[in-house]
């Protein structure tokens, strides 16, 4: 099953944006572990082996008839991904306030209208639920180019400290800061593949991350192995980044 020892069989999983890019590495994981996978985005779009469901995750009543239809042709939901995010790039001193408000809304409101609609129903079952937000290491340092959704995945790390307080001890709520995954689009803004290697070779484990790579950590949060994690940010980013001041020294 996938390489991962974790079996998921009989749990039910909704994955945000599942059906591309990070989003689909992260439902292939969840899929090669046995779960039932749904997936959403506002487009249709399909995911091999997982349900579609087309929804617009800042819509507080799309997100509530996702979560509806996912329980009621499954008759539980025990994992829900908050994958689905993002921002374009935009100089924060010439953005529009609307621009700004709809970064926000979407990686930040949307998770919580997202969690607090899957977290009813996983008070109400026994084996409880887990939530796992997709976050950024855009929330740990500085954002030029997207600062807003720095500030937005920032605060999601806090919204995951906070909801795993509220909501314990029969949901966890755990967060994934992501640093850069190779994906075709990734390729787009990096330059192509010299730009790719470029950055690749500033990470400490000398790649970038893959999908996969994510959606192992993912499902690791959302399985029995973690049953005792919550509140907590894992940082999945090949070790991080190199100190400027070392580039600037070994330079002279």
């Amino acid at each position: 099953m996938g390489g991962l020892p974790i079996d998921l069989t009989g749990r039910v999983v909704v994955v945000t944006g599942g059906t591309r890019g990070v989003g689909l590495g992260i439902t292939e994981a969840f899929f090669d572990a046995g779960a039932t996978v749904v997936t959403c985005s506002r487009s249709e779009r399909d995911a091999p082996g997982a349900r579609h469901v087309t929804c617009d995750v800042r819509d507080p009543d799309a997100v509530q008839a996702l979560v509806e239809t996912a329980t009621r042709e499954h008759g539980r939901l025990d994992v829900l991904v908050n994958n689905a995010g993002g921002a374009p790039y935009a100089e924060a001193a010439d953005a529009s306030p609307r621009f700004h408000a709809k970064v926000v809304e979407l990686n930040l409101l949307a998770p919580l209208l997202l969690a607090q609609a899957a977290n009813a129903v996983m008070q109400r079952q026994d084996t409880g639920g887990a939530i796992v937000n997709i976050s950024s290491v855009s929330a740990l340092r500085p954002s030029p180019g997207t600062a807003a959704y720095g500030a937005a995945k920032a605060g999601l790390d806090s919204l995951t400290r906070s909801l795993a307080v509220e909501w314990a001890p029969r949901v966890r709520v755990n967060a994934l800061d992501v640093g850069i995954v190779r994906t075709e689009q990734t390729d787009l803004h990096l330059g192509g593949e010299e730009g790719a290697a470029a950055v690749a070779a500033t990470v400490p484990l000398g790649r970038l991350a893959t999908p996969r790579d994510v959606g192992n950590a993912a499902v690791f949060l959302a399985s029995p192995l973690a049953s005792y994690v919550s509140g907590a940010t894992l940082e999945v980013h090949g070790g991080g980044e190199r100190p400027a001041f070392l580039a600037a020294v070994e330079g002279r």
